[in-house]
């Protein structure tokens, strides 16, 4: 059973996961790389009369914002108001965004191995601290939560996926918190 992190000694986090908690994060952490990557990266659009240096710069591609909520929710527009601004914006923010979430999420893959003991270095839980917020966004989108989340969810049944999923939500967020406060906490 998950102990959640803890701040070492020597610097470094460490927690523990059984092998199933292995299992439903290593599903998660593919699953988010899977909904993140979009197949554009290396991509281009090709120079315009509007924007010669377009081909040269391949990650800055047009985009549009994503149509599933729960990738809008990890990839906002920087601009509510302004569509053309947002998309300019996110033309040449949002490959890089969405690398850096596959990264963290590959990072914290290759670290948590198959369960067991685990020890982070400090960028490598900087890495959990990411994905574990995009995993708890994405979740969080997909079953709605709001702030009176535990009085929709707890009556549900157990056998109700979205318990299930409720659970797995609350227990990521346990596991944030625990990251939190062992990154905040000085030896």
């Amino acid at each position: 059973m998950s102990t959640g992190f803890r701040r070492k000694r020597d610097g470094s986090f460490a927690a523990r996961f059984d092998a199933a908690e292995a299992g439903v994060l290593h599903t998660l952490f593919a699953e988010l790389v899977a909904m993140l990557d979009d197949g554009e990266e290396g991509s281009s659009t090709g120079a315009t009369a509007e924007d010669p240096l377009a081909g040269i710069f391949t990650s800055y591609q047009q985009r549009s914002k994503p149509t599933d909520p729960a990738t809008a929710r990890l990839l906002p527009d920087a601009y509510g108001e302004d569509a053309d601004a947002a998309a300019e914006f996110r033309r040449y923010t949002e490959g890089d965004l969405r690398a850096g979430k596959i990264d963290a999420a590959r990072t914290a893959g290759d670290s948590l191995g198959a369960g067991g003991r685990i020890e982070l270095s400090e960028q490598q839980a900087h890495a959990w601290l990411r994905v574990l917020n995009d995993l708890r966004l994405t979740l969080g989108t997909r079953l709605d939560v709001t702030e009176d989340h535990e009085e929709v969810f707890g009556p549900l049944a157990e056998d109700d996926p979205r318990k299930q999923a409720w659970y797995v939500y609350n227990w990521l967020s346990y596991l944030q918190e625990s990251l939190v406060q062992a990154l905040a906490s000085r030896l």
